[in-house]
């Protein structure tokens, strides 16, 4: 081992490395988790990173290594578990990870009601509820079930089902809910269309096809001739779903088959997942990895399956993969786990699932190319954007930081700032930033002005003080964040918002170093600092990113303006009702998670809430 890079206190670490399962972790000098690795022997697999003779990828990895630390486990699958949960948490840069996997839409069936509802999602939870995915586009989805709906009419709406409403809503008069919250369906018939539904979901469509026909030819024995038109139209639109769906085998296997794309060049990988359900090709996504600079020993697919099926609505029996893993049994025996039964990871080497495993590779090559050009497209144009705002506006460079503030107030009341952040032309929702505005300024200042002077105020005072002591801990970091001053600074509201802000400045001596101009809400006029005439910007990028900084801006503080006043209705409403203070009031908020789920509870439900009493449970009740 070389260890003439390595610090003494690292040197030291690798000298009482135990010889045990575990997991790894290496941290940059500021404290960032920048890798997360498992080890079957943990001394034997972190000593390897420091011998002399490693791939590039691992010496620019070895050179920003500033500390280590390790947690050991009893076996190597408990290492597995614990190194995804990191990788999730943290996402550090030099893993291999889903590029937005948090994001990834999933179809809920929310089986664990009477009458269930279906809706899109963006996590699964231990709730009853049955759930596909994920799928890369929301989007697409709604499309998917779009269609769906008309084969299956199911309702997506929050009503307390009784079936005694007045009237249903348009969904029930065009066909797409069978409405039971007027009582047209009963409870088993209308679960009856919701199983149908999953099934198909499932890729069991000819067992709904068969079962459909069946229910068209009872009506029209019925003579329910309107009936049996009804069931007719939803084969018929079953059937234009089905022909789309390829069989690619003839015996009835459920199989996912995975196969990845990468540019050397740029380090760039696409994943295309063909989803097989009874024999039949019932759809596809495509995945993007970030951190691949290199794909040894299949660490960047081994990588995929594991953050992949760490969230997937169902793993199936057999994966079909490219190539081999060096932790392919570690993996086989974590997927049966979330399975329930064996799962085999396959890599055919010819005949008909060697050419579905190329045509997936195929797939994956096309989509990369077409994302790569799209990418490219973007950058073309948020460069151009840039180039485009700094010439209108004198800036000495293209602004590659620019922060957008943003007021929202009604009558007065639940008054909200919000900053918003652009990155290189991009919205950086990392750092978008709320103020809850508390003072009213002057006596005579108008409201608006007073909170603009406010949140500016609060946001570069950040900027100014001085940092938190500790090296090593979030508050750090978050005033690091804070320090980083834009390149430009836009407030909406024209010229006597701009005033306030170059008060602001003038006051923390930023002046000379943060650009500022007002932004006028008519005609996108852009006022800067000592001159009279606003700048009316060309048809083009700029406008068009100045417009976009903008809406973001407003949408972002309208959306906690909202939620600030969702939540003070709501507790209003709960403080109304006698015996009910505010910890009970947090306590059934947090049990029920809204207040109409509190209005449909019984008193036993709302009784056995943590606080709650028999009486204080019927005073709500009756209250609400």
């Amino acid at each position: 081992m070389s260890n003439h890079q390595v610090s003494p206190e690292i040197a030291q670490k690798l000298d009482t490395l135990p010889e045990r399962p575990g997991v790894y972790i290496y941290r940059s000098a500021d404290g960032t988790i920048i890798y997360v690795g498992k080890a079957v022997v943990l001394r034997n697999r972190v000593r390897s990173y420091f011998h002399a003779h490693v791939e590039p990828r691992t010496r620019r990895l070895v050179a920003e290594i500033a500390d280590l630390e390790w947690i050991v486990t009893d076996t190597e699958l408990e290492a597995l578990i614990l190194e995804n949960e990191l990788i999730k948490r943290h996402h550090p840069r030099f893993n291999i990870r889903l590029r937005d996997d948090k994001t990834y839409p999933y179809i809920k069936i929310h089986w664990q009601d009477d009458f269930p509802k279906v809706s899109i999602v963006r996590r699964m939870e231990r709730d009853g509820a049955r759930y596909y995915g994920p799928f890369t586009s929301a989007y697409a989805v709604r499309q998917t079930l779009d269609v769906l709906r008309r084969v299956f009419p199911y309702r997506d709406c929050d009503r307390v089902i009784t079936g005694q409403d007045p009237k249903p809503c348009l969904y029930f008069h065009i066909k797409r809910c069978a409405g039971p919250c007027i009582g047209a369906i009963d409870r088993e018939s209308y679960r009856q269309i919701i199983d149908n539904l999953c099934a198909f979901l499932e890729g069991n469509s000819d067992e709904v096809l068969q079962h459909l026909t069946e229910r068209m030819h009872a009506a029209a024995d019925q003579l329910q001739f309107e009936r049996a038109a009804q069931l007719r139209d939803q084969i018929r639109a079953a059937t234009q779903i089905i022909e789309r769906q390829k069989v690619v085998s003839g015996r009835q296997e459920d199989e996912d088959v995975i196969a990845f794309a990468r540019d050397d060049r740029t380090g760039e990988a696409c994943v295309q997942v063909f989803f097989i359900r009874r024999g039949k090709l019932i759809g596809r996504e495509s995945f993007i990895l970030d951190g691949t600079t290199a794909d040894a020993n299949g660490e960047l697919i081994g990588a995929f399956v594991k953050q992949f099926y760490d969230e997937a609505a169902f793993v199936p029996p057999t994966i079909l993969l490219q190539k081999d893993l060096d932790e392919r049994q570690i993996i086989e025996q974590w997927l049966r786990a979330r399975r329930g039964s064996k799962v085999t990871l396959s890599i055919p080497k010819r005949g008909a699932k060697r050419e579905l495993l190329q045509l997936a590779t195929d797939n994956a090559t096309t989509t990369l190319a077409a994302l790569q050009a799209q990418w490219q497209a973007d950058t073309n144009r948020q460069t151009q954007a840039l180039t485009e705002l700094q010439e209108a506006l004198g800036l000495d460079a293209p602004p590659g930081r620019i922060e957008c503030f943003d007021i929202s107030t009604l009558q007065g009341t639940h008054t909200v700032g919000s900053m918003v952040v652009f990155a290189k032309g991009v919205p950086s929702k990392g750092d978008y930033r709320r103020f809850n505005i508390k003072g009213r300024g002057n006596l005579g200042e108008p409201d608006d002005y007073a909170a603009m002077r406010e949140a500016l105020r609060r946001r570069f005072r950040r900027a100014v003080e001085d940092a938190v002591a500790d090296p090593g801990s979030k508050a750090r970091a978050s005033a690091e964040a804070w320090k980083l001053l834009p390149d430009l600074l836009i407030v909406d509201g024209g010229k006597g918002q701009l005033g306030v802000a170059v008060e602001v400045l003038a006051e923390y001596e930023l002046t000379e170093v943060v650009p500022v101009v007002g932004l006028a809400k008519q005609r996108e006029e852009l006022f800067l600092p000592g001159r009279s005439d606003p700048i009316l910007l060309p048809a083009g990028q700029a406008l068009f990113l100045v417009q976009r900084i903008r809406d973001e801006a407003h949408r972002f503080a309208i959306t906690a303006h909202r939620a600030q006043r969702a939540r003070a209705s709501v507790a209003s409403e709960l403080d109304a009702v006698p015996g009910i203070g505010p910890e009970r009031r947090k306590a059934l908020l947090k049990h029920f998670g809204s207040l109409e789920a509190i209005r449909a509870a019984t008193v036993e439900e709302l009784a056995a809430t943590p606080g709650m009493t028999q009486a204080a449970a019927r005073a709500v009740r009756e209250n609400l």
